[in-house]
């Protein structure tokens, strides 16, 4: 597999089977997630979603969550790690008399990425004209020939694609169609060499309690007008205070280090290496590096590999 060109003449197929699914139902559904999370819910359609990030008190990120509002109820994935810790944070603030209910229905459900360009395409085979074009987060319920799968836009990294939602024992179907229609399926391991290719934070690497979503570069999770939500405070003073002061890049190595690691100019710690990873075209890896520091085009050490620090598009930071 060509990493650098995966956008050109391929649509990748991988089965995110690991991942969370959360549903949250209930009257109160949209209010709540607009308390528990960075990003504005209360304007949010049926058909509609969007990303955001889950902080503690303090703003230091838990994790990335994809959402997908529909008539009666949002449905939330997350990353498999944090399905059962997320379960119970947000378990601890549904009080007796909100209208609010969590279920975690990842065992019932399966998930598919459609990656590439040529996404459409393949849809367009299927006869799933109607979701091709709209906007980043819209999802509609369809149909492959008798199978039920809810086909949403955007594909969880910087690539055009599709997150197909459908029920679990339809999966080994729905697969082999996809791939006959001209789907390649890819492994657990090319997901992550593209995560970090594209700069998607991971828990437990990126996303720890040792950084916050301005840091990770996540600014497009993040409502600043929409008032309170836990973490705002700390976010908001950030934000009016310029206090960003270290920020997610990509990281062109020279050889293959194991993260963390610190990262230094001239002897001086500069910043830590949060992942890495080999491909056919460099090894590459994600980096937290001070402001003051410099950004892309710096030139560092890491362990015994010499690096430069790059852009990656899934990252986004102010001028």
């Amino acid at each position: 597999m060509n990493y650098q060109n995966y956008q050109s003449d391929q649509v990748l197929l991988c089965a995110r089977s690991s991942w969370g699914l959360i549903k949250i139902t209930g009257a109160e559904r949209l209010k709540y997630l607009h308390n528990q999370s960075t990003n504005k819910f209360d304007h949010l359609q049926p058909g509609e979603g969007c990303e955001t990030v889950f902080v503690t008190s303090t703003a230091r990120t838990l994790d990335l969550a994809t959402t997908y509002v529909t008539e009666d109820e949002v449905l939330v994935i997350v990353s498999p790690q944090r399905r059962e810790y997320l379960l119970k944070w947000l378990d601890r603030f549904i009080f007796p008399f909100d209208k609010v209910e969590l279920t975690d229905i990842s065992a019932e459900n399966g998930l598919f990425t459609l990656l590439g360009e040529q996404s459409d395409t393949l849809l367009q085979k299927l006869g799933l004209n109607t979701i091709i074009g709209q906007p980043e987060g819209s999802h509609q319920l369809l149909k492959i020939e008798d199978i039920p799968v809810r086909v949403a836009v955007g594909s969880d990294l910087a690539i055009a694609g599709y997150n197909l939602i459908f029920p679990i024992e339809y999966g080994e179907k729905l697969q082999q169609k996809l791939i006959e229609n001209g789907a390649t399926l890819i492994s657990d391991r090319d997901w992550e060499k593209l995560r970090i290719l594209q700069g998607r934070p991971a828990p437990d690497k990126e996303l720890t309690e040792d950084y916050n979503p301005l840091e990770a570069g996540l600014w497009q999770t993040i409502s600043f007008d929409k008032g309170c939500y836990i973490g705002q405070e700390t976010i908001a003073r950030l934000n009016t205070y310029n206090g960003v002061k270290q920020r997610l890049y990509g990281i062109k190595l020279s050889q293959e280090v194991t993260p963390p690691l610190p990262v230094t100019v001239a002897g001086n710690k500069v910043g830590v290496l949060t992942s890495c990873t080999v491909t056919p075209d460099g090894i590459f890896g994600l980096a937290y590096i001070k402001t003051k520091a410099g950004g892309v085009g710096l030139k560092v050490s890491v362990g015994e590999s010499m690096g430069e620090i790059i852009n990656v598009p899934f990252v986004k930071h102010p001028d």
